[in-house]
């Protein structure tokens, strides 16, 4: 019996759906600056941002919704954002997230120990009080979200986060869980430059890009 049906399409080894991606020359304007931006920026288009864009309308409110969500005003910083999305992402094994946040990390912190401390037990890790108190609630959320209660939300608030911190640590841990399982069920590949980047100590953390 062939397997071949089961074969990630060629054309398109970004996810192993035959989705219509269109060629960087046929994108809108304003979608391709936005990519060159990123290559620019990062020294490559994410592959989540090539799956998307063969739906510009979902491209453009995934992209406004995850600028806003790890770019925007908040009380967490960039590498506590990075950390939830590596801990949620470890819960759910999303190979994708993992190896993307887990760069993030490594990158944002000039720490390699503390990205793989994080992809594979975030409670070995050294961090703050601060922060295991975020990344317990983040993990608790994700595997245990009908056990979520006021202490809880007290444990954070204990240590120092506000109410509207809690909110951005929940809205950060909701959206981490849906795009994992969105790249668990298309099985979307990371980019290459991914698995060996920023494994050095004090690498220099990068400016991330908006549209």
């Amino acid at each position: 019996m062939s397997h071949d049906k089961h074969k990630r399409p060629a054309q398109h080894p970004v996810t192993a759906l035959d989705l219509p991606i269109p060629a960087r020359s046929d994108l809108p304007e304003p979608v391709a600056q936005y990519f060159a931006k990123c290559q620019e920026k990062l020294g490559l288009v994410p592959n989540v941002l090539s799956a998307y864009s063969h739906n510009l309308a979902q491209l453009d409110a995934f992209s406004r919704l995850y600028n806003e969500l790890m770019l925007g005003d908040s009380g967490l910083d960039t590498l506590e954002r990075e950390m939830i999305a590596v801990v949620v992402s470890a819960h759910n094994r999303c190979f994708y997230c993992l190896s993307a946040h887990g760069a993030a990390v490594r990158q944002i912190s000039g720490n390699p120990l503390l990205g793989e401390q994080l992809v594979m037990n975030y409670r070995v890790a050294d961090i703050s009080p601060r922060q295991r108190a975020m990344l317990d609630f983040a993990h608790r959320l994700t595997a245990q979200p009908e056990a979520i209660e006021e202490s809880d939300r007290q444990a954070l608030r204990d240590q120092g986060f506000s109410d509207t911190d809690i909110w951005d640590i929940a809205s950060l841990t909701g959206f981490y869980n849906m795009t994992n399982r969105l790249a668990g069920a298309v099985e979307m590949q990371p980019n290459a430059e991914y698995h060996a980047s920023f494994r050095a100590t004090g690498a220099p953390a990068a400016e991330q890009p908006r549209t």
